[in-house]
């Protein structure tokens, strides 16, 4: 029978019909103890790994969350999707916001690579990063999800590689000569005080720097990309930041006043040959369509964590 004739209506099931899959066949409280030894434990539940292995071996279809364009070049460049990984921190502040966000991205790193090495992956593509402020006071949840993969020929990965680019622009780094290896983050905050008031404008009618806010400023934006340069420097020799998030907050208490200066930055760190030349050859293109043409329309940015108060079901 043709492969085409699933088309027509006619063909067999591609597999028999079963009993659904379930992730745990035991009670609601046996399942939220093997997670709760698991989180403290830093590992996953038995009955997660037996799932994602089965994944790996082939026996559970595997879920991707590529476009049918990234698909095909995935198969092109022998790359097979395994199955969509996960990986979440629910963190509560202490002292500090700015650095919470760092321990909280970075545990959810940790258990999102735990998923992709249970399935055999060596990489994980597309990830999307998600934060979403709980309503339990100085909490809130940090979610990555991404699609593991498997190149063809290779061993798999203890430590899967982590990209936030998608699985084409993953290829087309890989063609350059550029390997995406992870996510670094760089997070830093400082105080600025003052007695006199002296950090405001001297004059509303007059144009003029402030220069003591603007130092402070570019020192919490300097020391934050440094520890991004920090985070980074043991995967690789570059980072796409793709994502910076600051803020400048003031505080008034009496005769005094004080800033709060926060800064955020993530990206994917990348390693390639230092020096090379990267290929940019040049194609003529004739834009066949009628209207608006979509190579005007600005390209939407993926990596909008910081950008939009995202909420359950945003990714």
């Amino acid at each position: 029978m043709s492969w085409f004739d699933r088309f027509k209506g006619s063909a067999p099931p591609a597999s028999p019909v079963g009993p659904a899959q379930q992730d745990f066949a035991g009670d609601p409280a046996q399942r939220a103890s093997e997670w709760e030894s698991a989180l403290q434990h830093h590992r996953l539940p038995a009955f997660v790994k037996h799932r994602l292995g089965e994944a790996g071996s082939g026996k559970l279809p595997w879920i991707a969350t590529m476009s049918p364009a990234e698909l095909a070049q995935t198969h092109r460049y022998r790359v097979r999707p395994i199955a969509m990984v996960s990986g979440t921190c629910w963190y509560h502040y202490g002292y500090s916001w700015t650095n919470g966000h760092a321990a909280g991205w970075h545990t959810a790193l940790r258990r999102l690579q735990q998923e992709a090495a249970a399935a055999g992956a060596n990489a994980i593509v597309d990830v999307r990063m998600r934060k979403i402020d709980m309503e339990l006071d100085s909490s809130m949840d940090f979610t990555l999800i991404g699609t593991a993969v498997r190149i063809e020929g290779m061993p798999p990965n203890p430590e899967p590689v982590v990209a936030t680019v998608s699985a084409l622009e993953f290829m087309r780094l890989l063609e350059a000569g550029i390997v995406p290896t992870g996510i670094a983050i760089g997070a830093h905050y400082e105080w600025l005080g003052s007695w006199q008031r002296n950090l405001d404008a001297k004059g509303g009618w007059v144009n003029q720097p402030l220069t003591t806010l603007g130092n402070f400023w570019e020192r919490v934006r300097k020391q934050a990309l440094l520890q991004l340069k920090q985070d980074a420097h043991a995967a690789g020799n570059g980072v796409l930041a793709h994502t910076h998030f600051g803020q400048l907050l003031k505080a008034e208490e009496g005769d005094s006043e004080r800033y709060l200066g926060r800064h955020i930055v993530i990206g994917t760190v990348v390693d390639g040959e230092r020096y090379r030349s990267v290929p940019h050859d040049i194609r003529h293109v004739v834009d066949m369509c009628d209207g608006v043409s979509p190579l005007c329309e600005q390209r939407p940015s993926s990596h909008n964590v910081y950008d939009t108060n995202q909420e359950e079901g945003s990714i």
